[in-house]
């Protein structure tokens, strides 16, 4: 009987299994991390633009413990008259410079037909020096994310551009590196499933060579114990009466 090799057939649909087990989880990973980049996108620049709001990046630690450093905030322009004591406001320090805090009202006065504000921060133990003016402000918060800022300094920083040619560069490396990594071990894989199956006809081969020789042993003629033949011998003897 041909000898089989059934535990290397087992392996080999263990091993493709735990490819399309492989395979599934990196297309899972990859498309979590395009959702999770298409969402930061989102929330960093298109919110923020649909309302003509900004996205800015906290650098002191002055709203601790809410705002820490790296908190990306998103501030969207509001009317003074909407901005009451305990929301989060931003505002120049200097009216027409691009300097800006971000601190919570604590006092709201209304003088001579203007509004004033009264800020401190959330780790501070005094408030701020001097009162914000109308034309200082620049909005209230909408919504933050932490850690997120240091992104948005990088990519909109005096580097940016650095920044975004090696992003882009080091995500088409990766990407080559995965496919020639992925290239190789398929071809790996090929060429040892397409040696266990020439292992198997070997095996089949070989087997096989004895059931040949014993049918052609099968074939010699048996005789009695007086020397005579065995079973063949009285078809012999009809076919001789037969003929003429």
């Amino acid at each position: 009987m041909p000898r089989t090799r059934p535990h290397r057939t087992k392996r080999t649909r263990a091993s493709a299994n735990g490819r399309g087990l492989v395979r599934y989880l990196g297309a899972a990973v990859s498309a979590a991390l395009l959702a999770l980049t298409l969402a930061v996108a989102v929330a960093v620049v298109a919110l923020p633009a649909v309302v003509g709001g900004s996205a800015m990046t906290v650098l002191t630690p002055s709203m601790e413990p809410g705002l820490p450093p790296g908190t990306l905030v998103v501030i969207k322009p509001t009317p003074v008259d909407d901005i009451a004591v305990g929301d989060v406001m931003t505002y120049q320090i200097r009216s027409g410079e691009s300097a800006v805090v971000t601190h919570r009202v604590i006092s709201k006065t209304y003088a001579g037909g203007e509004v004033t504000f009264i800020t401190q921060g959330d780790n501070n133990i005094a408030p701020d020096a001097a009162p914000v003016q109308e034309i200082q402000v620049r909005g209230t918060l909408w919504y933050s994310l932490p850690l997120l800022g240091w992104v948005n300094t990088a990519l909109n920083g005096p580097n940016r551009t650095i920044v975004v040619v090696a992003i882009a560069v080091g995500g088409l490396f990766t990407y080559a590196a995965a496919m020639v990594i992925g290239t190789l071990r398929d071809r790996r894989r090929g060429q040892r499933e397409q040696s266990t199956h020439e292992v198997s006809e070997v095996d089949a081969g070989e087997g096989a060579a004895p059931e040949k020789g014993g049918a052609a042993g099968g074939g010699v003629t048996e005789q009695d114990d007086d020397g005579g033949p065995g079973e063949g011998a009285p078809m012999q003897r009809i076919l001789s009466l037969s003929s003429p």
